[in-house]
């Protein structure tokens, strides 16, 4: 019998002990003969010193940064994240009820949807969700310090999913649940006008945005964002109306209900053959409708009649000469500092910002003195600034600038109808010729910068006939400008006081240009005209909510779409200015998409549905 050899020895398994000074110095504690990890909660295979160590360098090499070893604060932290673990482990040993978890993640699902609103209502990048996270755990350590339940709300606040990639997914919800509540509007309402105007973004890609304001049967308006269109390419009128109609089609947008167009006047807008205009009215699918150049844009272009360029191009040399250098912007900030000036700087001037000329022109006007005096200390010398002729047309330009600003502003806000516009504009006419026979008769009291040139200079300097002609040519050219909408005068007048002594047979001939259709108004006018119940109530600030639409079918249609117009272009200078916000040159990769997203949830009247959206989904917790 064969002896058998001697195997080799079998190695008793080494054991690999726990030492407690290692939860300060890696941050790992020993539950149930595992060391755990206090910042992540990984755990290691073996309890050698080595794994310990190489994992907090690797995976936590900042806390060292921030907590530095042996010191008070990272005493602090350990017991606060062995704080945690423990509550942690509390409430998983704890039987809860299988509602009661659904519950707190559903909760923590709907705040990340309300976070995510918060983050692209004020146009804040996706990565903020994270940032939120973090200062509402400091503040929530700091708060809540002597609460009984504190590690339970740090759980909670921690367990919040914001990371970028899930606030991009939170905001595309968002977004699609309120554009199908403006589609439920646009379904429910009685008649809607549309918006158009194009600007370019950070990327040069051409975006095409489009509002709708609609007019429902109580009379009510809503106005708000419907669309963006982006065109990588050409921007011509034929693809602007092919890209429109396909989102027309695919939205299912009751086009039946169109009564008007306004737009920013771009030849691809209004070029009488082949603009986005002219396609529409001869599509079958789109109704007869009105469409007009915005009032704000027309305004705009009418006011650059006024031509002093001799003026604007020595103040803005001047300007630049002074804020162009750094160390002659400093002296003159130290000069005025030294004077104690009324302003502390001058104003540079941006051509593409409406009201930049006359607050440029005013500051530099009250300044003249100050610019005189640092011109001298550097030996410089402006003939204009001593030339009387000059400074009278200084006076004027920034006097008749202050008054188109002030028209500017008047036009500006949400919820502006056509009358309000129109009654501004016909006022601003009239002040025109007001002021012009004033000041040819030598009276200049609406014009207080050239009244106070002219108490410095000689009376023969001053030549008001010249001055005239600029203000004659300006109303000129808002008389021309607006021609289109001077025919809906009469109909917005009657609309606006149903009760004015008109001339019916010319006002059928209005209401025939505008909305073709007079069979029938005539009559509903007179007996309207004699309502003695309607009358009584004619100073009510909803009278054509009153009115019996069985009874006046046609007027009270024909106010219902006056309503639905378009009054300014205020909301899509408004959403440009967002645009360059959001899409700027640190978000230049944001998709057309999340760009849409974004632009909605900043500029939409409408709130979502958070409770909805929320059980939409699945609830997660943070990694």
């Amino acid at each position: 019998m064969m002896q058998e050899e001697p195997g080799p020895s079998k190695k008793r398994a080494k054991t690999y002990y726990y030492h407690p000074e290692w939860e300060s110095e890696f941050l790992f504690t020993s539950v149930k003969d595992k060391s755990i990890c206090l910042i992540c909660y990984q755990s290691v295979a073996l309890n050698k010193k080595g794994n310990l160590e190489r994992h907090h360098n690797s995976m936590h090499a900042k806390f060292q940064e921030e907590f530095p070893l042996n010191s008070m604060i990272r005493t602090h932290k350990v017991e606060e994240l062995k704080g945690i673990l423990k509550a942690k482990q509390s409430l998983s040993s704890k039987p809860v009820t299988e509602g009661k978890a659904t519950a707190k993640g559903k909760a923590s699902t709907e705040a990340s949807f309300r976070i995510s609103h918060l983050l692209a209502k004020h146009k804040k990048p996706f990565t903020d969700g994270e940032i939120i996270k973090e200062a509402m755990m400091v503040a929530a350590d700091t708060l809540f310090k002597d609460f009984d339940n504190k590690d339970e709300i740090m759980i909670a606040i921690k367990g919040m999913p914001l990371g970028a990639s899930t606030v991009a997914r939170r905001v595309a919800m968002l977004c699609e649940d309120m554009s199908q509540q403006v589609h439920q509007a646009l379904a429910d309402c009685d008649c809607f006008s549309l918006q158009f105007s194009e600007s370019v973004d950070m990327t040069d890609t051409a975006q095409l945005i489009v509002f709708v304001r609609m007019a429902f049967k109580d009379t009510t308006v809503k106005e708000d964002f419907l669309t963006f269109l982006p065109f990588k390419e050409q921007t011509r009128g034929e693809v602007i109306y092919k890209e429109f109609k396909r989102y027309v089609t695919e939205k299912n947008i009751p086009l039946e209900k169109l009564v008007s167009i306004s737009t920013d006047g771009a030849p691809a807008m209004l070029d009488v053959n082949s603009g986005f205009i002219a396609l529409c009215r001869t599509d079958p699918e789109f109704p007869s409708f009105v469409s007009y150049h915005c009032v704000i844009h027309q305004q705009a272009l009418a006011s650059k009649v006024v031509d002093f360029s001799h003026v604007m191009t020595v103040v803005v040399k001047m300007i630049n000469s002074i804020r162009a250098k750094a160390l002659q912007h400093r002296l003159f900030k130290s000069l005025l500092d030294e004077l104690d000036a009324t302003y502390g700087e001058l104003i540079l001037h941006a051509d593409v910002r409406w009201l930049s000329r006359g607050k440029v022109l005013q500051r530099f006007l009250d300044m003249r003195p100050e610019i005189v005096t640092f011109l001298k200390s550097r030996n410089e010398f402006c003939s204009e600034l001593s030339d009387e002729t000059w400074l009278l047309d200084l006076g004027f330009l920034t006097d008749i600038t202050a008054k188109i600003n002030e028209l500017n502003c008047k036009l500006q806000g949400k919820d502006r109808d056509l009358s309000h516009m129109m009654s501004t504009v016909n006022a601003f006419k009239l002040k025109l010729g007001l002021w012009s026979a004033q000041l040819n008769n030598n009276m200049t009291e609406h014009f207080p910068n050239l009244q106070k040139i002219l108490q410095k200079v000689k009376e023969r300097r001053f030549h008001p006939k010249m001055f005239c002609d600029h203000l004659n040519k300006l109303k000129e050219e808002f008389n021309s400008r607006f021609q289109e909408l001077d025919k809906m005068e009469q109909i917005v007048m009657f609309i606006s006081n149903p009760f004015l002594q008109v001339d019916i047979g010319e006002l059928i001939e209005k209401f025939q240009q505008v909305f073709e259709q007079s069979s029938g108004l005539d009559m509903e006018i007179i007996t309207m005209q004699n309502d003695l119940e309607l009358k009584a109530r004619s100073r009510d600030k909803d009278f054509w909510g009153l009115v019996n639409r069985e009874k006046y079918p046609l007027l009270s249609s024909c106010a219902l779409k006056v309503k639905a117009y378009f009054g300014s272009t205020f909301l899509y200078e408004v959403a440009f200015s967002q645009m360059k916000i959001i899409k700027s040159k640190y978000r230049t990769r944001l998709t057309d998409a999340h760009l849409m997203d974004c632009m909605r949830l900043a500029i939409s009247n409408y709130d979502p549905d958070f409770k909805a959206l929320s059980d939409s989904v699945q609830s997660q917790m943070s990694h």
